[in-house]
């Protein structure tokens, strides 16, 4: 019998635009033999499933089901794919956990904790074989410029601590720009991080759970025609994606066993995509992206493709590892 999926996108942040994206390549490569999938936006006024003939039926939450009286559709789990707040903050995830509805992302604690930028490098600074690059976190741009800028220096990053998509990020160059970029990222989250400029060559790791084993996808070199890796080089082509990336092979090894160390210690589940600067050899975490862009253009995808998977055989992996975790935890 063929589970109904619900497809989630949208979410309250900057990243929805993205988000929509990313669900409607997941539904367009599902395999319709096994599941039948549901487009379902999430908004702040609730959650909507978006019918092909372009009806829009609410979805009631108690027991995730839509439609008609007479022809109810229940879902019987969700594939995440809202980029930032409320999938991939745990907020979503909790209120699947309670009901004990299947999905694709990790546990509310693992999403939380890679959410916020700051936290997760802290935790994983204590792992000898994880290199991260000096940061600082702020609520307010009326801050002091000097103590920062000892622990991170020049050139440094400043983003918003809770968010992606490359929303709010500034590269700062000088001392007298530091606020003004904190303001920026501040307009999109309560914190921002700043941290230190790490140059080198960018590498993107996908990687995934499927039947208790955690596997790293080819990793992909990011070249970016801006100055750094931004929403124009992320989405409107600024970029060039080479997949595999051109480091050798003894540092794609490191990479992709750096990505499953990561992986499995922040108890993650489902997909993840973790990003590296390598700089003289070393490679640094920059961050971990626990519902990555799927978009036909996006990284991930990429990477899938390259190992000569299907999107469609991919996704299934995920689905079937949500819903195998699910009943081992039931």
């Amino acid at each position: 019998m063929r589970k109904n999926i619900g497809i989630l996108m949208g979410g309250y942040s900057s990243e929805s635009v993205i988000s929509e994206k990313s669900g409607r390549v997941v539904h367009a490569h599902i395999n319709r033999e096994r599941y039948t999938p549901y487009l379902i936006s999430v908004t702040r006024s609730g959650w909507e499933c978006l019918a092909d003939d372009g009806g829009r039926w609410p979805v009631d939450l108690n027991d995730m089901s839509f439609g008609p009286q007479d022809a109810r559709v229940r879902l019987d789990g969700f594939f995440n794919a809202i980029h930032g707040t409320p999938g991939e903050d745990g907020l979503v995830q909790g209120l699947l956990d309670m009901k004990g509805i299947p999905h694709t992302s990790g546990s509310v604690l693992s999403s939380s904790l890679t959410f916020c930028k700051g936290m997760c490098n802290g935790f994983l600074r204590q792992y000898d074989d994880v290199r991260v690059a000096p940061s600082v976190t702020v609520t307010t741009d009326d801050t002091d410029v000097d103590a920062i800028l000892a622990v991170v220096g020049l050139p440094c990053f400043v983003k918003p601590n809770n968010g992606g998509s490359s929303f709010g990020v500034s590269k700062v160059k000088a001392a007298d720009e530091l606020r003004p970029a904190i303001a920026k990222a501040l307009s999109q989250d309560r914190e921002a991080i700043i941290e230190r400029f790490v140059r080198g060559t960018e590498v993107t790791c996908g990687v995934y759970l499927s039947k208790g084993k955690v596997t790293a996808l080819p990793a992909t070199e990011v070249v970016s025609e801006n100055e750094f890796f931004d929403y124009q080089a992320k989405y409107e082509g600024k970029s060039r994606e080479i997949t595999p990336a051109r480091i050798g092979p003894e540092m794609m090894d490191c990479i992709q066993e750096t990505t499953v160390k990561v992986f499995r210690r922040l108890g993650l589940k489902g997909m993840a995509r973790i990003d590296f600067i390598i700089q003289d050899d070393v490679p640094y975490l920059i961050e971990v992206n626990t519902v990555p862009g799927l978009s036909e253009q996006s990284i991930v995808p990429q990477q899938v493709r390259c190992t000569g998977m299907t999107l469609q055989h991919f996704f299934g992996l995920l689905i079937d590892d949500a819903f195998s975790t699910s009943n081992k935890e039931a």
